[in-house]
């Protein structure tokens, strides 16, 4: 149960309600530079530092610093923040995040959305104000209209705000989460330029339409947290892999359910992921590993990566711009990478050789979310834990590490900063309420200035700005500004095919583009024959940026002449038949049509090696591999505890059929692992999987998927019994007719293994 509450507490009295977490008085003066004794202690004991000590553990890159926007006693274990059009931050805190290394406690109802002011101008908070409270294990919250989302697992809940108090709740969606695993969870609830809200660990988004919520499905994408680049594109990552993205804009490329891939999407941007830590990090969940530590005990790889922000605020340096910042909290660092784009490819690479933007050598130092702020400053949220693994994976060898150093307290810890360059002055930023100032900020330097304003236009339907945002499409010299306004429109059900007629004739790849992706808010019966000459015309003309657009939009066309629809598609198979983004957009359109428009495509194009009939067969072959449909009703009398292990813990990267997610996991489905030799797959689910692995004569490697499987021997709320019936489930299901798995067949395997810690490997698993 949610509680209605509002609570403003000044500082002085919070100040005297926590005493465990060592917080000094919040300062803009630089911290004094640790001297050889302070920093011996922080490596050897990883005490709690005040914010002014943990300042001062760290290091940024020359010509920046780190500055104190809030700590406790102001605020508890943030995951999460967003920021209102008055400056104010919106915090998150998961309080009841992993107590202790069992989790005990973890689901009592003390997490809380706070709103952090600050009353005098000086760029740190000073005011407190509860929002709402009694919330188990929040996760991601965003502003629209007049309230707020709020992620509550299961459940996510629309709040109305009335004088910063809440109102009426709406459920929005009874099953934003599934199961119980906090890190493998939908989270973000980031608004995009296209004006849906998208997710991390999630292939759903959602819109508000007057009074109702519209939920669509969309790629899935990412484990922890969701950024945007200025042209709406999106990028995220997971525990093992710097950044991955999309290529192209988010709302194309989910209407074909039998397509397991896209290209373009879940694309892997940065293939390079070490990482530099400032301090030894043995408290990693798999430190014990070969390869996870150097030989100074130092993370080689990222193993938690989470929070990514494209660098959007114009406070940096042009060379900063669109820069794709990554957060490593078990290695207490921020990452820095360059992203460069050819076309609609986009690739990345870090920005140094051996060092990190930002490190420190507090161990507690937890930064797990990254954002823009409406000043320009990088925006670093630290939950500032000894423990960040979830208890659903947590080793032996990692709860030997908390328990050395002390690591399960306090708890009631947490801070937020922000990176300017060194000696910026800034100023509080208020965002103007009048439509034709909002309509003027679409021109800001500052993408999240932009964002805003035209979330703000499109919220509060401010049809004042129509003409202004009209007469912006014309200036083709600014395409950000451009580009806002046309979504702007969109979101304000102000557009127009005449709007949108010229910009997809524009020179502009950006413009272009993004006149094709809004095509479905202006096409309909009487205006389709006004567009379909202007793409022809693209295809025609070997339009090779365009062309994966005009394919994903042509469904737009496909309701008012099917026929026509069809022809185009045809035609954009004919001039691109080596394109793999073309040829997958184009497959998008064809759900259960996939075998006829391969015979027709066929006759025409009879080099198999062309990327068309390569993805053709692909799909077809996907379809074939899913219509086995087995009666779950009797599975769920058979294996309850297993079917609910699988739905919390399996399914979040293997998928609900089986069939393996893209940059997750492989296959379940029809896989030798599964249906084969059971101590093996036993052995697997208790002490997990390091891969590369081979399923059917596959070879699944990073970036394909994670790369590494946890297992589940250490996670004492899941009993032998349990672990057979999840087993038993897989071996059953889909396509897989294997027999079960009992009780005592884990508990053999558990006992044979009883002092094993690291994972195994294929090549072990094979000469046993």
């Amino acid at each position: 149960m949610i509680k209605r509450t509002i609570e403003i507490i000044p500082v002085f009295i919070l100040a005297c309600l926590f005493a465990s977490c060592n917080s000094g008085e919040s300062t803009d003066i630089k911290p004094a530079p640790l001297n050889s004794l302070e920093r011996k202690e922080i490596l050897n004991n990883s005490p709690v530092l005040s914010p002014e000590k943990s300042l001062a553990a760290m290091e940024v890159e020359d010509g920046f610093e780190v500055k104190l926007v809030a700590a406790e006693p102001l605020i508890s274990a943030p995951v999460a923040l967003t920021f209102d059009e008055k400056g104010r931050i919106w915090v998150l805190e998961m309080e009841g995040y992993m107590p202790d290394t069992a989790g005990t406690g973890e689901n009592r109802p003390n997490g809380k959305i706070i709103i952090l002011e600050d009353k005098n101008g000086d760029g740190i908070a000073d005011n407190r104000k509860v929002f709402m409270d009694s919330l188990v294990l929040p996760r991601a919250l965003c502003l629209i209209e007049d309230g707020i989302l709020v992620a509550s697992p299961p459940n996510l809940w629309y709040v109305e705000i009335k004088n910063d108090r809440p109102g009426k709740k709406v459920l929005v969606d009874g099953a934003y989460t599934i199961g119980s695993n906090v890190e493998h969870d939908a989270n973000g609830l980031m608004r995009a330029m296209d004006n849906w809200v998208y997710n991390a660990n999630s292939e759903k988004r959602y819109r508000k339409k007057g009074d109702h919520w519209v939920t669509e499905w969309t790629r899935f994408r990412g484990q922890w947290g969701i950024t945007q680049d200025d042209y709406g594109r999106l990028f995220y990552n997971n525990n093992s892999q710097n950044l991955l993205g999309d290529y192209f804009l988010p709302g194309p490329g989910a209407g074909n359910v039998n397509q397991r891939s896209i290209s373009g999407y879940n694309v892997k941007i940065v293939e390079n992921n070490r990482v530099y830590p400032a301090r030894p990090t043995p408290g990693v969940n798999r430190g014990y590993m070969e390869n996870i530590l150097d030989d100074h005990s130092r993370l080689v790889n990222f193993t938690a990566a989470c929070g990514p922000v494209i660098y959007r605020g114009g406070l940096f340096k042009d060379a900063y711009h669109n820069n794709a910042f990554v957060a490593e909290p078990s290695a207490n660092l921020i990452k820095r990478n360059i992203l460069e784009e050819d076309g609609y490819v986009i690739k990345g690479r870090q920005a140094y050789a051996g060092k990190e933007f930002l490190t420190s050598i507090d161990e507690r130092f937890r930064p797990v979310n990254l954002y823009n702020g409406p000043d320009g400053a990088l925006y670093i949220t630290d939950m500032y834990r000894g423990i960040i693994q979830h208890k659903f994976y947590l080793t032996d060898y990692l709860k030997k590490e908390i328990s050395e150093r002390s690591l399960s307290q306090p708890l009631n810890c947490g801070r937020i900063y922000k990176v300017v360059p060194e000696g910026a002055s800034l100023k509080p930023v208020a965002v103007p309420a009048d439509p034709l100032k909002l309509a003027a900020l679409l021109a800001s330097p500052n993408g999240w200035i932009r964002d805003k304003a035209q979330q703000m236009l499109v919220d509060g339907k401010l049809t004042n700005a129509v003409p202004i945002l009209r007469e912006n499409l014309k200036k083709t010299d600014n395409p950000l500004t451009l580009i806002h306004s046309l979504w702007a429109l969109e979101g304000m059900e102000a557009l127009q095919a005449e709007d949108v007629l010229p910009l997809l004739q524009n020179s502009n790849n950006k413009i272009r583009v993004q006149a094709i992706t809004v095509l479905p808010a202006v096409v309909n019966k009487t205006n389709y024959q006004q567009f379909v000459p202007v793409l022809q015309h693209m295809i025609n003309n070997n339009d090779s940026v365009a062309a994966p657009y005009i394919a994903f939009r042509i469904r737009a066309i496909d309701p008012f002449n099917k026929p026509l629809a069809d022809d185009m598609l045809m035609s954009l198979a004919k001039t691109f038949p080596h394109d793999p983004f073309v040829s997958d957009a184009i497959i998008s359109n064809l759900e259960n049509r996939e075998k006829t428009f391969y015979q027709k495509i066929s006759t025409a194009i009879t080099d198999s090696n062309k990327a068309i009939i390569i993805q053709l067969k692909k799909t077809i072959y996907n379809i074939s591999n899913r219509q086995v449909k087995k009666d779950t009703s009797l599975f769920r009398k058979q294996f309850p505890a297993g079917m609910s292990l699988f739905a919390s813990t399996c399914q979040t990267c293997h998928g609900e059929d089986g069939n393996g997610i893209a940059a997750l996991a492989p296959p379940l489905n029809n896989s030798e692992w599964v249906t084969g030799d059971r101590d093996k797959l036993i052995a697997i689910v208790l002490y997990g999987l390091t891969g590369p692995v081979k399923v059917n004569k596959k070879l699944y490697k990073s970036p394909e998927i994670n790369g590494d499987m946890p297992g589940l021997a250490h996670n004492k709320d899941i009993t032998d019994e349990t672990i057979a019936q999840v087993l038993s489930y897989i071996r059953k299901n889909w396509n897989n007719n294997a027999s079960g798995i009992t009780r005592d067949e884990v508990i053999k395997i558990r006992q044979h293994w009883n002092e094993r810690q690291q994972s195994f490997t294929m090549e072990e698993l094979n000469k046993w």
